[in-house]
């Protein structure tokens, strides 16, 4: 590795370490742990699924994910039914209500974003940034 590639690798994880915490005071604080939100956002993406497919997909012990499931039940976020397939599973999916506030909270920090972008970088800077996502988008992937 070049001095100047480790040099782009600091400044690029400060930088989006930076936008990052800049969306976050977007919305409400929360006191979500990240594993909570690693699911909330597996539930999101990738609708209702059982504790066990949980955590096969955070990597994470069952007994672990069960904490986890709890804790998120008694925010409310999630709630569970039984699988259709299978009674002595229960499919965990989001609840209406938490369902609305990511919807809020994706609107705000969205919001935030098109200002910033249209306020801070010029037409030719916007097309930069595009074609940069695909690159960070390339390397979140790896």
């Amino acid at each position: 590795m070049t001095e100047s590639t480790a040099t782009l690798a600091a400044e690029l994880r400060i930088s989006l370490g930076k936008l990052i915490r800049r969306l976050r005071e977007q919305t409400h604080a929360n006191d979500l742990t990240s594993a909570q939100k690693s699911v909330l956002l597996r539930l999101d993406r990738d609708g209702p699924a059982t504790v066990s497919a949980l955590a096969r997909a955070e990597s994470v012990k069952p007994q672990s994910m069960r904490i986890t499931v709890a804790g998120l039940e008694a925010l409310q976020a999630i709630s569970g039914q039984p699988d259709p397939t299978d009674g002595r599973q229960t499919l965990i999916e989001l609840t209406p209500a938490f369902r609305q506030y990511l919807t809020e909270s994706r609107a705000a920090k969205d919001d935030w974003l098109l200002r910033a972008l249209q306020e801070q970088l010029s037409p030719q800077e916007q097309h930069e940034l595009a074609a940069a996502v695909i690159l960070l988008e390339r390397l979140a992937d790896f």
